[in-house]
């Protein structure tokens, strides 16, 4: 069974559990870079809020034996862990006050995104684009959030500009940054720390509570969600060149983090760029990777630009 049929066949069986009036159906929605998924999105009378569940994992979960009848309970206990009771507000997106203080951005690759660019306020980030959307809820089972359109632009009479800056102000706020030891990171990796995770705030070297030191770093937000984006927060990485002391290297790991490491002469930028497009097809899922190239951020001019080249890059802060 491939994986259409598989998804078929679990919308199939979901339809026959469901109680109360819920419905199962597929979805397929383009992602981050053009990549297309298909799920089941359920439907609960009088409620607007629908999930999708994508079920890559659990087809592999079938390719490895396990039954679909099996993975149909699974999904259904999940959708019971995070279903809404009620619906969403609306009438708090139809006039700009209603969202203008969760208002976020997050950054993700330009050229493999330009048809998508082309319905979206947008921002030029050096060879990146930064994208709005509106953060409604953050739990620990994920995000719900919304995309900002031309159109809410247009509905809102606001521009890219008050965009920005309402965005720059709550990040703060909504996705404070933390910049941790790649030790650190991986420890929080293999126990699985959530976002609440008291530990994480005592180690985030932006607090200066920390003074270990590492060869590499890993950049994010606090909920680990597009926290790449906090490469371009004001000032930030002028702060990581004052607790490095030196010039560093920003490597794209994915739309959800950057690795940072300290300039060294003896390695290339030529290397990390074949560094970092090595991972992005080996260990990054399509939709997740950001850019095939290193960054160079240059303490001297304040200036985050592409490793490779010499012409002056961004100015930050």
């Amino acid at each position: 069974m491939d994986y259409r049929q598989f998804v078929c066949a679990v919308e199939k069986q979901m339809n026959k559990k469901m109680t109360g009036g819920v419905k199962t159906g597929l979805h397929t929605a383009v992602k981050n870079n053009g990549k297309e998924r298909t799920g089941v999105l359920i439907e609960t009378p009088g409620v607007n809020i629908s999930p999708t569940i994508y079920l890559e994992e659990y087809y592999e979960n079938y390719l490895n034996g396990v039954p679909v009848e099996k993975i149909v309970e699974e999904i259904i206990s999940f959708y019971s862990a995070i279903k809404q009771e009620k619906s969403w507000d609306y009438e708090k997106i139809l006039c700009y006050e209603g969202v203008k203080d969760r208002i976020v951005f997050k950054l993700i690759n330009a050229e493999q995104n330009r048809k998508f660019l082309s319905t979206v306020p947008h921002m030029g980030f050096l060879d990146l684009a930064i994208v709005f959307y509106v953060l409604l809820e953050v739990t620990k089972e994920g995000t719900a959030a919304m995309t900002v359109s031309l159109s809410h632009m247009e509905q809102w009479q606001v521009g890219t500009d008050m965009l920005w800056e309402d965005a720059l102000n709550n990040v703060k706020r909504l996705l404070p940054a933390e910049f941790f030891t790649m030790n650190y990171a991986l420890k929080e990796i293999l126990k699985k720390s959530t976002v609440q995770d008291n530990t994480s705030a005592s180690e985030n070297l932006l607090l200066g509570n920390v003074r270990d030191r590492d060869g590499m770093y890993v950049l994010t937000n606090h909920i680990r969600n597009y926290g790449a984006s906090c490469i371009a927060y004001p000032h930030l990485l002028e702060m990581i060149g004052n607790i490095l002391e030196a010039d560093f290297y920003v490597l794209p790991s994915s739309v959800h983090e950057v690795v940072i490491t300290p300039r060294h002469r003896e390695i290339s930028c030529e290397e990390l760029d074949e560094m970092v497009k090595d991972i992005n097809e080996t260990q990054v899922e399509p939709e997740e990777v950001l850019s095939n190239h290193a960054y160079l951020y240059e303490r001297g001019s304040g200036r985050l630009r592409i490793g490779t080249e010499r012409e002056p890059g961004r100015m930050m802060g």
